[in-house]
């Protein structure tokens, strides 16, 4: 569900990295160019997600309905999976869902397909991160720049 291309504004800060990390009934992809480390995988399944090893995601260390489960809360898009054992897949809404973070990026959630200035798609995804600081060299994704600029957004 995933096409990438370098967004207009810059090449993004990895090269296009696709890890997949399969156990019996799932396969997990993981896209670290668009991680933003919100940590939601790791507190929500600290046994499959464990940042400080490697390789960091045991996929056979949770049942496939407890890792579909995690990956769908993964606000960035970074994570997401494939149920080989028949179980329900990760599926997009027709409306399209928008969270602004406190001091920090949009989620949207849906189905979600963003084009360049040139009309080039740059993602097509059910989950992303956009940039509302304007300080992201992974523009128009959020990279957590509004960390290191201390971003204030007005009236939240």
């Amino acid at each position: 569900m995933v096409n990438r291309e370098d967004a207009a504004s810059g090449e993004a800060r990895y090269a296009d990295i696709d890890k997949s990390y399969k156990a019996e009934g799932i396969t997990i992809r993981w896209q670290p160019q668009d991680c933003i480390h919100v940590g939601e995988c790791f507190r929500r399944l600290g046994t499959v997600f464990q940042p400080r090893s490697r390789p960091w995601v045991i996929p056979d260390a949770a049942p496939p309905d407890e890792i579909a489960d995690t990956i769908l809360h993964c606000p960035s898009g970074a994570l997401h999976f494939l149920r080989t054992d028949g179980g329900p897949q990760e599926m997009a809404g027709d409306d399209i869902e928008i969270s602004p973070v406190a001091n920090g990026p949009l989620y949207l959630r849906g189905r979600i397909r963003i084009e360049g200035p040139d009309g080039r798609v740059i993602r097509e995804d059910t989950r992303v991160a956009l940039c509302r600081c304007g300080a992201s060299e992974n523009k128009p994704f959020c990279d957590n720049s509004h960390r290191r600029v201390a971003f204030q957004a007005e009236g939240r």
